[in-house]
């Protein structure tokens, strides 16, 4: 099924976008047969209204489009999103289901969506995420499967996990009361320096910019429904890991802290790079820290002129059926000579966010 664009023609001016710095591939992305990508292009970097008729077309368009019939595709009869081991398979299980859906603004409250939303929470609230394991030496890290993990006075967790359910289940916008044991797990795991981490080397102390930067995310979503006092310092503390290191340099010497986190990649599923850190600041309004330039400048480095910018790495296959690190849709070209349309869209929002155009 192709983005029906006979409905929705008459509401694209191809010729009115003018003077900008970016005006031709803003253009083409208005083009795009992906509704998401032109949704994204009307509300994230020309400002459109939610409200207007445009927009609730668009949202149609999306819950309609082969991309997410193709991600919805392996449901039960009660709606149930069918998992191969558990909803954590890489990366077509549920929990993936659910993160894609919301990166793709999928039309909030789907009713049909209740039952995979109360497995996820059912799963990732068990009682071992409540319980915690004093490990006192390292050969008892993996005896005790009980609990999490507290080991020289951190706990060891996967926080990622909990912080992206948190995100993609409010913006999908379902507010089921055990979203708040979510956030208050996050906040429970935190470190002192600010993040989060699953290393289990009882001498590690620097916290995972992967398992920070998902956990600042749902955070920061949740703190937009769920104001609190403690929240915004947590998310601030959090968000310090990553901007002090100028979002992918080292402390001791500003050398690349990882290769990986230089390339940029869509999508990022639980991983890391430049622009999703830049993604998630420019939602929580951290993107204007003079700390994020040097990341935005080298982004703005990798543009290919008049097109976009270019995938540099993936993280997926693609595949109808269940296998590891498989996706059931593509993401646009991994050639780094072509522009990927979703890699381009995010960072002209992360671009516009930082008042670069």
């Amino acid at each position: 099924m192709i983005f029906n664009r006979n409905k929705f023609e008459n509401f694209i001016n191809f010729t009115v976008i003018n003077k900008m710095k970016y005006d031709i591939i803003i253009n083409e992305l208005l083009k795009s047969n992906e509704p998401t990508i032109v949704y994204k292009t009307f509300v994230n970097i020309l400002g459109e209204d939610f409200p207007s008729k445009k927009i609730k077309i668009l949202k149609n368009e999306i819950k309609n489009s082969a991309r997410v019939k193709k991600l919805l595709s392996n449901r039960d009869n009660t709606g149930k999103i069918k998992n191969c081991k558990n909803v954590y398979d890489k990366w077509q299980g549920s929990h993936w289901i659910m993160i894609l859906l919301a990166e793709l603004d999928y039309p909030e409250n789907d009713k049909t969506l209740l039952s995979t939303v109360d497995e996820l929470l059912n799963f990732w609230l068990k009682d071992y995420y409540f319980n915690e394991v004093l490990i006192k030496k390292p050969s008892d890290v993996f005896k005790d499967k009980t609990g999490v993990p507290f080991i020289n006075g951190k706990y060891r967790r996967c926080a990622s996990q909990q912080g992206n359910l948190l995100y993609a289940l409010l913006k999908l916008g379902f507010h089921d009361k055990r979203i708040h044991n979510l956030a208050e797990l996050l906040l429970k795991w935190q470190w002192d320096d600010g993040g989060w981490n699953c290393d289990k080397n009882p001498d590690a102390k620097v916290s995972s910019f992967v398992h920070t930067l998902w956990s600042i995310r749902g955070l920061s979503y949740y703190n937009k429904f769920y104001p609190s006092k403690k929240i915004p310092s947590a998310i601030k503390n959090a968000s310090e890991v990553i901007l002090k290191r100028k979002l992918y340099k080292r402390l001791s010497d500003n050398s690349f802290i990882r290769e990986e986190f230089i390339k940029l990649h869509y999508p990022l599923y639980w991983h890391y790079d430049i622009l999703g850190a830049l993604k998630v600041f420019s939602e929580n309004g951290f993107i204007t820290d003079n700390r994020c330039n040097d990341a935005l400048d080298l982004l703005e480095s990798k543009l290919i002129i008049d097109k976009g910018w270019a995938s540099e790495g993936s993280y997926y296959k693609t595949s109808e059926k269940f296998c590891h690190n498989c996706d059931y849709v593509s993401w646009g070209s991994n050639s780094k000579k072509i522009p990927n349309e979703w890699i381009t869209l995010d960072a002209l929002y992360v671009l516009k966010s930082a008042g670069r155009f």
